[in-house]
């Protein structure tokens, strides 16, 4: 059974705390694809943002961002006892956003009484570390743990910082962890009930500024100091002519090897439980991953290196059997990329934006997960806007001669990407809406005000061009 998706991150959704939350517009959105015949939700890592307020920079691999604990919920739990009005707009503040939300967050821990779910829940091995972690990183002005006060960086080798008078703190992290944990829990189980899988992301690299790196130190290919030897990225590509140097610092694959994929098999084990299906960005690192020495400027000087991506997916698949993975498979690739994906039946990825050609429309295979652009793509709209005339009209008359009838170009690029043969389609939400570049989620290699703050300020649009998209979704569905 074919299965069509629709890619919104939660922090778009409507709200009027000025992010989207697990609150009840996500419950609301869950409803009206569900009833449309959407079947999947393709969603952004939820992990605590970071540099440039990137999902793909956090803070953690496990925890999840505060941002997206819902108040309404909380009051309805007694642990606050009301909100004042939030200025709302359709772009994200996140620094505002913060700050509002924390002043209720603080009051509902002051109210809260630990359960045994309580209980159970911070015996995770990752919990009270990343408490730990936040806590000191706060203490710190927020800088990036190799530079912290050597007593606080030094905790995780050596627990010899005594943090009784940081306790209170710490719990207050662990009370945030548990709410986001329970909340989500509930939206993804009754989005399970509604016949909606949900999709998360998760990236191949971690963040140096993160408890990943400090508390898997010798994970990672770093000095005495904690700094990256050897940094991650991409050679020059499609969107940027001196590649793409992300910062992230190297794994040590030998060590990692050594101690049975431990690292990967927990952090993998993890979001297994939180999402249905698994997305994992620059799949292609699995088999050959880019090195960057740090003290280089861009990402041009570098060296393709092996990665032991059969030896890790065998070793997983003996203890998750049952885990579904997407392999973001984009890029110029080696052959070997795409038999490592195929060996383990891992659906890859298919962008129309990149790959159509009016001239030489060829089917797609089953089993592939295919776009009409991800969260790192224009819009169609702006896309389609930006090519020449000539491309343009070659276009048109594809969609003419094969009875694409639809009353604008977009959405006849919809109608085709739910006509593909493969058995996932994944429509974002600015597609469906015919959004321009202003609702472009991420362009890559830059930073700015319009990464990641896009949102929408309402779902009466949405709901309008539902009755539109019905009847391709179910026709894809069958």
């Amino acid at each position: 059974m074919r299965k069509a998706g629709i890619l919104m991150p939660i922090a778009s959704l409507p709200s009027k705390y000025g992010v989207g939350d697990f609150g009840s517009s996500s419950y609301e959105f869950v409803d009206l694809i569900s009833e449309s015949g959407f079947k999947i939700w393709q969603i952004l890592p939820l992990n605590p943002l970071g540099y440039g307020s990137s999902p793909y920079q956090a803070y953690s691999s496990y925890a999840m961002d505060e941002i997206y604990l819902s108040l309404d919920f909380l009051k309805e739990e007694g642990l606050i006892l009301s909100t004042d009005p939030y200025f709302d707009s359709d772009r994200i503040d996140y620094d505002r956003v913060r700050k509002y939300k924390e002043f209720y967050l603080k009051e509902a821990f002051n109210k809260f009484k630990a359960s045994e779910d309580y209980f159970q829940f911070i015996k995770m091995d990752w919990v009270y570390k990343y408490a730990v972690f936040l806590t000191l990183k706060k203490e710190n002005n927020l800088k990036c743990w190799n530079e912290w006060e050597k007593s606080h960086k030094d905790w995780i080798l050596n627990q010899e910082l005594d943090l009784s008078n940081f306790q209170d703190k710490i719990n207050y992290e662990m009370f945030i962890q548990y709410n986001l944990y329970k909340q989500w829990l509930k939206l993804k189980k009754y989005a399970n009930a509604k016949g909606v899988e949900v999709m998360g992301d998760i990236p191949f690299y971690v963040g140096i500024d993160s408890d990943d790196v400090w508390t898997n130190q010798k994970s990672f290919l770093l000095d005495d100091d904690g700094r990256p030897i050897f940094i991650a990225g991409v050679p020059p590509d499609y969107f940027s002519k001196t590649g793409q140097r992300w910062g992230n610092p190297i794994y040590d694959w030998e060590y990692i090897e050594k101690n049975d994929f431990s690292f990967w098999l927990n952090r993998l084990g993890y979001n297994k439980n939180l999402f249905d299906i698994i997305r994992i960005d620059h799949f292609r690192a699995f088999d050959t991953y880019w090195r960057i020495e740090s003290s280089c400027p861009t990402a041009i000087d570098g060296v393709w290196l092996e990665a032991p991506g059969y030896k890790l997916f065998d070793k997983l698949f003996s203890i998750h059997p049952d885990i579904k993975i997407i392999a973001e498979d984009l890029g110029d690739l080696r052959p070997e990329v795409l038999i490592l994906r195929d060996h383990y039946k891992f659906k890859g990825m298919r962008i129309v934006q990149f790959t159509f050609d009016p001239l030489n429309d060829e089917e797609d295979i089953e089993n592939l997960v295919i776009y009409t652009g991800t969260h790192d793509n224009q819009t169609i709209y702006s896309w389609y806007a930006g090519l020449d005339l000539e491309k343009q009209l070659e276009i048109n008359e594809f969609f003419i001669k094969n009875n694409y009838n639809q009353e604008n170009v977009v959405l006849n690029f919809v109608d085709y990407t739910l006509n593909s043969n493969a058995e996932i389609a994944i429509i974002p939400l600015y597609d469906i809406l015919s959004l321009d570049d202003n609702a472009r989620l991420n362009t890559p290699g830059t930073l700015g005000e319009l990464n990641w703050t896009w949102k929408l300020n309402d779902f009466q649009s949405f709901k309008e061009m539902l009755p539109i998209l019905k009847k391709s979704i179910i026709k894809y569905n069958r």
